[in-house]
């Protein structure tokens, strides 16, 4: 038994959990109509709906329990906690007037990720573990956002940002590699769709309530704190007035407002389905849970199979601290560097007992005083994993371009190799180091940028094709501040 669902049974006799399925699609044809475009979808009625379901025999297995957090969370009035969490309190709370609503049901069914997520009793979760259609059984962790450490107010005044040009990206640029027809999933506090910069970006938009349940109708998009707009503006920020923010700055969002509040877990792996839904081809998330559980695995697994490369924030908590998912070896751990080269004291970093990536994060990025949108309009420096991860997330968007046949692997690979460790970066801090754009093109395509020639643009969409630039050569502040109070942080 999982150490988290031990846990959680053994203090309330009952535990929620992720329930994987053998056959990822039993989930969609159990699912409600057109639950394979939505999220979250509510388990179908009991009785004869339930007894045609490919899961007919393990609803029963889940329990609608007091204890559950949807019950707590209904008993309390929460339904839409954007709104909320942005305001501090809801009106009727002020009034001393809770209003208890509805949760949905035990159970709630994922059909893109093939996944059920409910609450079960010891007995409930042997009957599922013995359950043929059943891969596996985890807990189902509690995610919260990798705060800014610091946030300062702060103006363009380059026509690109720090962390753009470390990573050379302004040269795929000019070969027309803008990360132009790849959608990015995004999921975060969401994002200031008046923005400039994103106004254009945003294609996709969702909110995720309390329960997990998308909100209908759909909002325009906003951001309920200030972290979604900064990491959402650094993946794929339109240029304004010449200057750039964005590594990729013609790629598309599906962005979310999954956190923070709720039933978290229940956001998260929602606004993982829609995405999925939507066909993203990279996931950036900048949140994640302290220390490592391996409870949430199977979903980066489940990510990678159908073809989402996961990007991770790895934490702020510094040396042998790390956040899961940003610690395991199935995705993309990032953590944070400065504009000279140095990992930043709070970037996290670890060492594991296994054989495959034993050291995480997998490489350090721009997250230094890393200049990004700001809701409302204008822009802010931050400094985090959380500022680091967007750009690995953009440059991942700009190589799909190049090749949109590759595969997560070789995406991540080109990535990899393309990481130098500068003189003095410990390998426990920065493990493979800092990337390059330039070079991680190379060893995706084949195409080598040659520096300081004028020629044509690359040749995109294909497998591996070779450039016909002329010259080229062929290859096989302050500390994160709540709304109230600068000096108070989270």
């Amino acid at each position: 038994m999982s150490q988290h669902i031990n846990q959680q049974i053994k203090s309330t006799g009952v535990a929620q959990v992720i329930v994987v399925l053998k056959s990822p699609g039993s989930a969609a044809a159990a699912a409600p109509p057109a639950a394979a475009t939505r999220a979250g979808a509510s388990a179908p009625k009991t009785g004869a709906a339930a007894g045609a379901s490919p899961l007919a025999g393990l609803m029963k297995h889940f329990s609608s329990s007091e204890l559950s957090i949807n019950s707590q969370l209904a008993d309390a009035g929460h339904k839409r906690v954007a709104g909320l969490f942005n305001a501090g309190t809801s009106a009727s709370m002020k009034a001393g007037a809770v209003k208890k609503v509805t949760p949905p049901p035990p159970v709630q069914i994922y059909p893109n990720l093939g996944i059920m997520l409910g609450t079960v009793s010891r007995d409930g979760l042997s009957g599922l573990r013995s359950d043929d259609r059943v891969a596996s059984v985890t807990g189902a962790p509690l995610f919260r956002p990798i705060w800014p450490e610091r946030i300062a107010a702060a103006k363009m005044t380059t026509q690109v940002t720090w962390g753009i040009s470390t990573l050379e990206v302004a040269r795929l640029w000019k070969e027309g590699l803008t990360g132009k027809n790849i959608l990015v999933g995004h999921l975060d506090t969401g994002a200031d769709g008046k923005h400039p910069t994103l106004k254009a970006a945003i294609k996709h938009f969702a909110e995720f309530d309390s329960f997990g349940q998308i909100v209908s109708p759909t909002p325009k998009p906003f951001d309920t704190d200030e972290h979604g707009t900064h990491t959402a503006a650094t993946i794929a920020g339109r240029p304004v007035g010449g200057k750039h923010v964005g590594v990729a700055h013609e790629a598309e969002l599906a962005s979310a407002i999954v956190i923070e509040g709720g039933n978290v877990i229940a956001r998260v792996l929602g606004g993982m389905d829609w995405s999925l839904s939507r066909g993203v081809r990279i996931l950036n998330m900048s949140l994640g849970f302290p220390g490592f559980l391996e409870d949430f695995i199977p979903i980066t697994q489940i990510l990678r199979a159908r073809g989402v490369l996961p990007v991770m924030a790895v934490g702020n908590e510094g040396p042998a601290t790390s956040r899961s998912p940003g610690n395991y070896a199935t995705v993309i751990s990032v953590g944070a560097h400065d504009s000279n080269g140095v990992v930043a004291d709070f970037s996290s970093s670890q060492r594991f007992k296994r054989k495959k990536d034993p050291i995480v994060p997998d490489l350090v990025a721009p997250g230094v005083a890393t200049i990004s949108a700001k809701p409302g309009g204008g822009y802010q420096e931050m400094d985090g994993t959380s500022m680091a991860t967007p750009h690995m997330a953009g440059l991942a968007a700009l190589l799909y371009q190049a090749r949109p046949d590759a595969t997560v692997a070789q995406v991540e690979r080109a990535i990899f190799r393309s990481c130098v460790r500068r003189p003095g970066m410990p390998l426990e801090r920065g493990n493979r180091g800092i990337p390059n754009a330039v070079r991680a093109l190379r060893e995706l395509t084949g195409i080598n940028l040659a520096s300081g020639t004028k020629g044509k643009k690359v040749e995109v969409g294909g497998a591996g094709k070779k450039t016909t630039k002329k010259g080229a050569a062929k290859k096989g502040g302050k500390k994160r501040a709540s709304k109230k109070s600068a000096s108070k942080k989270r």
